[in-house]
């Protein structure tokens, strides 16, 4: 049995470059985001893409792990600020996820700089969105507060 599962569901119009699309979420958090492929490529304009629903997800998955790590450790997190940068380039010809870069500043009692970058990078690499992107290249930058 799993421990959770989540849906979220795309309603599409048109072709690739001139249709449009909404993006819902079951939990009703995300409602008819709207998304497009310029708003994915070019200006986002108000509108989402998959990546940045991707960048969401992964550094609030990363910030979730980074924090229990740290308190794991006996440090638990005052406060963590977590920005992730998903890129979207071409690879064998195709629109690939290639990256996710993640920048993490926090303030965390009893702790040192080394010992915030592993903790971090540990998170950065053991997340569960970390390991569904399977081989995309992961970075961490650290910055104890």
């Amino acid at each position: 049995m799993p421990i959770a599962e989540r849906t979220a569901t795309t309603a599409w119009d048109g072709d690739l470059a001139h249709g449009s699309g909404k993006v819902s979420g079951a939990s009703g958090a995300l409602t008819e985001l709207a998304v497009t492929w310029d708003s994915r490529t070019q200006r986002s304009e108000g509108r989402t893409s998959p990546e940045e629903l991707v960048a969401a997800a992964h550094s609030s998955c990363f910030a979730m792990a980074f924090s229990s790590g740290l308190a794991e450790a006996g440090h638990p997190p005052e406060h963590l600020d977590v920005t992730a940068k998903v890129t979207l380039d071409e690879r064998a010809g195709a629109p690939t996820v290639t990256s996710s870069e993640l920048s993490v500043s926090g303030r965390v009692p009893g702790i040192d700089q080394a010992e915030f970058e592993r903790a971090a990078n540990d998170a950065g690499q053991n997340c569960p969105i970390s390991r569904a992107l399977g081989g995309v290249e992961i970075s961490v930058h650290a910055t104890l507060q």
